[in-house]
């Protein structure tokens, strides 16, 4: 892999050459904030540097390093993609980063920083397995000329069937712009909007409860929480409590 290569993921209109050093200012100490998030989640995350065209950290959780030390990915920077993601997904990552920044170029410099992008694509595991994984990315810096200096993304199995799913939402607003692989056009959607129960018996049975601890700490009948479920899996689309779980996470629902 040449250097042209690895270029690619960094589009020309996103080129930073240089910050100010009141924009240096603005991201003082902000890693260790991201490291301890690290340590408390089981996602793994890692973080952008547009202007050094890499990565500046790198979590130890396994997921995203496919084998490999937190180090080791950290000096391959976008290298890594070249080693690890199969060449169909390859080339999924880099429209994705093209249509990412053509949207990015028609939003105001102001709210740039309330929008993330979402999307999943296949990893090759240490098993040399291949993994759908969901990753969000979301700047965390911007230089004056509102140009991305520098973003966290995060990493977390998929509850997706296939690659793609390319969504982009803004924080405090309840829709979804949503990519279209096969026309080339963002659409807009609403959120799916759970209600204050369906959100009550998502987070129980992520902490593990059955049916029946359900039923007992929300004070319903087991019938209930199952007639509950079912409208649940209906709603987001999905087949058992573990998609409904990841989907309502990836998608900031619960």
């Amino acid at each position: 892999m040449n250097a042209n290569e690895t270029n690619s993921f960094f589009n020309h209109r996103n080129t930073i050459s240089s910050v100010t050093e009141e924009e240096k200012e603005q991201q003082f100490s902000y890693l260790e904030s991201i490291k301890a998030f690290a340590r408390a989640t089981y996602t793994s995350i890692y973080v952008i540097d547009y202007m050094k065209q890499g990565f500046e950290y790198v979590s130890d959780n396994p997921l995203f390093l496919c084998g490999n030390t937190p180090q080791q990915v950290l000096e391959m920077g976008y290298a890594f993609y070249f080693k690890y993601v199969p060449k169909t997904d390859l080339e999924l990552l880099l429209k994705i980063n093209s249509v990412g920044f053509d949207f990015y170029d028609n939003i105001s410099l102001e709210s740039r920083l309330d929008y993330t992008i979402s999307y999943d694509f296949h990893i090759i595991n240490k098993e040399d397995k291949k993994i759908l994984v969901n990753q969000k990315l979301t700047p965390l810096f911007l230089n004056k000329d509102g140009k991305i200096w520098k973003a966290i993304c995060i990493i977390s199995i998929s509850s997706e069937r296939d690659s793609g799913n390319i969504k982009i939402y803004q924080n405090g607003e309840n829709k979804v712009y949503h990519y279209r692989l096969d026309r080339g056009v963002w659409e807009t959607e609403k959120k799916a909007v759970l209600s204050k129960r369906e959100q009550e018996i998502l987070q129980l049975c992520a902490r593990g409860f059955t049916i029946n601890d359900i039923a007992e700490a929300i004070f319903v009948s087991p019938d209930t929480v199952k007639f509950h479920r079912r409208k649940l899996f209906e709603k987001l689309e999905v087949s058992n409590i573990t998609e409904a779980i990841a989907y309502a996470t990836n998608n900031k629902l619960i």
